[in-house]
């Protein structure tokens, strides 16, 4: 009597693009720093608000707001054809968000271009459209998928190529941070790796106390564990300053019952009235608070 015998299968699709990613998340020296936010107040506003919006969009846009106060969260560190560092004017976030693939779970991208300037409710509609919509009709992921098919070293020699020739085509294309939660099921997440220069995370939100574990996993070739740290220390505060306020004061439209339509131009490079923040140097300068006009200390 023969033994049942397994299968292989190759790593298409979804599969396929992590791949690519872990192999290059792996030549980044990263570091995780973390800290203890209490986000009690948001709760009941969030839940009340119209539109629901969820918290990763709501830690989105406060890591983007910081990101706008302070250039160094919008720098990256490229190889080719020297090591050099680029900043871009303004954040681009790269949220991990799963959905089903030829029967699977499988992670796919959503770009989000600047969403310290958009609005919770536009940010939602975009989350909504990039969960529910076909993903055939998300031009991200039809790229993603089309490329899996793409042989190896193809594929590796263009994500090496996007992530340290053109600074602007690498934060255009991967954004300039990632978000990723296990939240929503009851987990964290110990270190994440990614290609990106920061990538924030948030773990199950206690129901009681409103507490939740943040952590920044950051490249140290770009920046220090205490300038990540002040940062999550401004993050949390932004959440309960900015964030809280546009909860209260902006209940946003009912939620569609069908997925949104006309979001695409939300994640377009080009926004409408899109401005960027003043790019500061590399000189050991005074982060000026834009929120309270007080220079940081050292």
């Amino acid at each position: 009597m023969h033994e049942p015998k397994g299968r292989y299968l190759s790593p298409t699709g979804p599969r396929g693009f992590i791949n690519d990613l872990v192999h290059f998340a792996h030549k980044v020296p990263s570091a995780p720093v973390s800290r203890t936010f209490n986000v009690s107040a948001l709760r009941d506003p969030r839940i009340r608000h119209l539109s629901r919006p969820s918290w990763s969009c709501l830690f989105m846009k406060a890591y983007a707001l910081v990101g706008s106060e302070h250039a160094p969260l919008r720098r990256s560190y490229l190889e080719f054809p020297w090591p050099r560092i680029y900043e871009h004017p303004y954040m681009n976030c790269a949220l991990a968000i799963e959905r089903t693939y030829q029967g699977e779970e499988g992670v796919f991208v959503g770009l989000f271009r600047a969403p310290e300037q958009q609005s919770l409710v536009q940010l939602q509609a975009a989350l909504r459209w990039y969960k529910h919509e076909p993903l055939e009709k998300v031009g991200f992921y039809r790229q993603a998928l089309r490329f899996s098919k793409v042989p190896r070293p193809v594929r590796r020699f263009l994500w090496w190529s996007t992530l340290n020739i053109s600074g602007f085509k690498r934060c255009k294309r991967f954004g300039t941070f990632g978000l990723s939660s296990y939240g929503a099921l009851g987990a964290e997440q110990i270190h994440p790796i990614s290609p990106l220069t920061t990538t924030l995370t948030f773990g199950p939100i206690d129901p009681v106390a409103g507490r939740v574990m943040v952590k920044l996993i950051y490249d140290h070739r770009v920046l220090d564990g205490a300038f990540v740290a002040r940062r999550l220390r401004e993050i949390e505060e932004v959440l309960n300053g900015a964030i809280l306020d546009e909860l209260l004061k902006d209940p946003g439209p009912a939620p569609a019952q069908e997925p949104p339509r006309n979001v695409e131009p939300l994640l377009k490079p080009h926004l409408p009235g899109l401005a960027p923040p003043q790019v500061s140097g590399f000189a050991d300068q005074p982060a000026v608070n834009q929120r309270s006009g007080a220079a940081e200390p050292a």
